[in-house]
């Protein structure tokens, strides 16, 4: 129940400190995409522990990763990473998980239903 704490936190932080130190490149593509508004929080909140944690991603989730478009969800990833909560971070590692949430969700998204 701490962990969900703790992320909870930080991605409050990403919400508010991220916007104060994103780029202006970054800034100006999120505006123009209407980025911060196309996820729900407990969605966002499944996608960052996946990336920048251990954790997977839900089909509903996916769903919600796709409609933000790639072009968001990598630009959201960056700024993220701008953030100094987060200096200590790998960017290669972060960048690298990034591709492989959204490459899961892919699968996750084009695989056929099982019959229940």
């Amino acid at each position: 129940m701490a962990g969900l704490n703790v992320y909870s936190v930080l991605v409050v932080l990403f919400l508010t400190c991220g916007v104060v130190m994103a780029t202006k490149e970054n800034d100006q593509i999120i505006k123009e995409n209407n980025c911060e508004s196309k996820m729900g929080l407990p969605c966002v909140l499944e996608a960052f522990t996946s990336i920048f944690n251990t954790g997977s991603i839900s089909n509903k989730c996916c769903d919600e990763l796709f409609a933000l478009e790639k072009v968001c969800h990598s630009t959201l990833v960056k700024r993220t990473l701008e953030n100094p909560v987060f200096k200590d971070l790998n960017p290669a590692t972060i960048i690298a998980k990034s591709i492989q949430t959204w490459n899961n969700c892919l699968v996750l998204i084009d695989s056929p239903s099982l019959p229940a």
